[in-house]
């Protein structure tokens, strides 16, 4: 089954770090997208705010750079989070990120 997503956004929050228990790094970064979009032949505005999850030392280097107000395009899947209260909510699951500006 296909699970893809390219998601083009600005950072609005600082970059949060940490490691996992087996010593894996992560960095959650979280995206703001705005634009305009066809649908049933007009223009629809869209606003998606999303968070993305990188895990691994691939990213390590890449992510530590990043800041608020950086434009990246990322690759990856979709995936459900669940925080400690019971809630719900999509993340992107990085597998490749390019910084745009």
């Amino acid at each position: 089954m296909d699970n893809s997503v390219v998601f083009t956004g600005q950072i609005c929050r600082q970059v949060e770090h940490s490691e996992s228990p087996a010593g894996i790094p992560h960095s959650y970064l979280v995206l703001e997208h705005r634009s305009i979009q066809q649908e049933a032949g007009m223009n629809r505005q869209t606003y998606v705010r999303l968070q993305v999850v990188c895990a691994g030392q691939a990213f390590s280097s890449v992510t530590h750079n990043l800041t608020v107000g950086n434009t990246v395009r990322v690759s990856g899947f979709l995936n459900r989070h669940q925080n400690r209260s019971g809630q719900s909510k999509l993340v992107l699951h990085a597998q490749q990120i390019e910084i745009l500006s």
